[in-house]
């Protein structure tokens, strides 16, 4: 599932009048059916965008851009691709690849992607239009998503993850996800850990979820798993999915992003709070670019802004992400990623991928202001270890029992021939 794709309200390019727009359902479909929004919720002035990302204010941006605007560092965003030529990302976008296929209407048809790299990485020269939290920091786009913000199988994310990490991104940004594991998936991001990256994916989303778990790959160890908070407050958003899992919270209501081909929307979800973790990460490979990765992931958490029970609990994890902290505050050195297992799947190739047990669907994510819910949709993959048939215990057993007879029969056959030759 595709975490957070929730578009709220849409709106024109910066130099057209409010009209009707289409607006993303749960799991970041379209509805089909243009839908008028009253004047107040439109957003009409690309400087009404600037002076309405409040998260820039929350997050204390213009203190942590004096420690570090994430310059020379990469940022791959998996997701529905990236319109390079939104005004704010003009420059910001390398050259990606698209694992979906060449059909597509333009580099991102679903928008989501746009709107995630932006809150990245959108560009600061000018006072118009969407900043991201690292202005300077270059979005490497690998496309996963198809025209209706899903993808059908785990495989397609793992290729897209092993792309960008062989590509030279630092940081890795997965608001996508599902409720099955998947050991190809998870291979890829062992893969990603052994060669130094650090990986953020969103927890997920209420409305485009049949149970409350949170989200795979978030909850794969050594993931920095992002919940969403509401705006201005230090609640948790009541659409995001928490729980054991949780590692940080960050900003997910209230916010407006980039739209192609050169519009904003507001938008919510976890889909849109982990990119401001992740871009926190990139200001700090940034700023401390010898530092691995194990050590970037302990410096935000050991500087997350505390919520709820002391300590790290359920539904906040370590508590808000915090950049000027995580960007200067001194912080003890580990050798590890405090978040990793260091347990391996044990799938070293792309076989077949094991994916949802329970056909879950797989979705881009957001809320659902339209009382719509993704339709379910049956995936190709399902959760069996590739190339072997599971065994039940009791045929392991009588299995056993065989084996143990042969060898017993064998030997004292032997027994005998000896027995005989030395007569």
């Amino acid at each position: 599932m595709l975490l957070g794709v929730v578009a709220v309200l849409a709106v024109a390019a910066p130099a057209a009048a409010v009209a009707p727009v289409s607006v993303p359902a749960t799991g970041g479909q379209l509805a089909s059916a243009p839908m008028a929004f009253a004047p107040g919720d439109s957003v009409s002035r690309t400087d009404q965008v600037r002076d309405e990302q409040w998260q820039l204010d929350e997050l204390r941006a213009e203190t942590a851009w004096r420690s570090s605007t994430g310059r020379g560092v990469t940022v791959a965003v998996i997701d529905s691709g990236v319109d390079a030529s939104h005004p704010d990302l003009v420059g910001q976008v390398l050259s990606g690849t698209d694992l979906v296929g060449p059909d597509a209407a333009g580099p991102d048809p679903v928008g989501h992607g746009t709107t995630v790299a932006g809150l990245i990485a959108g560009r600061k020269d000018d006072k118009r239009g969407v900043v991201g939290l690292a202005p300077d920091a270059r979005i490497l786009p690998v496309r996963v998503l198809d025209d209706e913000n899903r993808y059908d199988d785990a495989l397609i994310v793992a290729q897209g993850v092993r792309w960008a990490v062989d590509h030279g991104a630092s940081v890795i940004n997965l608001s996508l996800g599902g409720s099955g594991d998947s050991p190809a998936l998870a291979a890829a991001l062992d893969y990603a850990f052994a060669r130094d990256v650090v990986v953020i994916a969103c927890t997920g989303n209420l409305a485009t979820s049949t149970n409350s778990k949170v989200w795979y790959p978030a909850r794969e160890p050594g993931v920095i798993a992002v919940a969403g908070l509401e705006r201005s407050s230090d609640n948790l958003w009541s659409g995001s999915i928490t729980g054991r899992a949780t590692v940080l919270t960050a900003p997910a209501t209230g916010l407006v992003g980039a739209r192609p081909p050169g519009g904003y929307w507001r938008v919510q979800g976890t889909s849109f709070a982990a990119p401001l973790v992740t871009a926190t990460a990139a200001l700090v490979r940034s700023r401390y670019p010898r530092m691995p990765a194990g050590e970037v992931v302990n410096r935000l958490l050991a500087t997350a802004r505390d919520l709820g029970p002391t300590g790290r609990d359920d539904r906040f994890g370590y508590g808000m992400v915090d950049p000027v902290a995580a960007l200067t505050a001194q912080v003890p050195p580990v050798t590890v990623n405090p978040l990793d297992d260091l347990t391996s799947p044990g799938v070293v190739g792309f076989g077949p991928a094991p994916g949802s047990a329970d056909n879950d669907p797989v979705t881009g994510a957001g809320s659902d202001p339209l009382g719509l819910t993704a339709p379910r949709q049956q995936t190709r993959w399902t959760a069996r270890a590739a190339g072997a048939q599971a065994e039940s215990a009791p045929e392991r057993l009588w299995t056993g029992a065989a084996l143990l007879v042969a060898l017993i029969t064998g030997a004292a056959l032997m027994v005998r021939r000896f027995r005989q030759r030395a007569r």
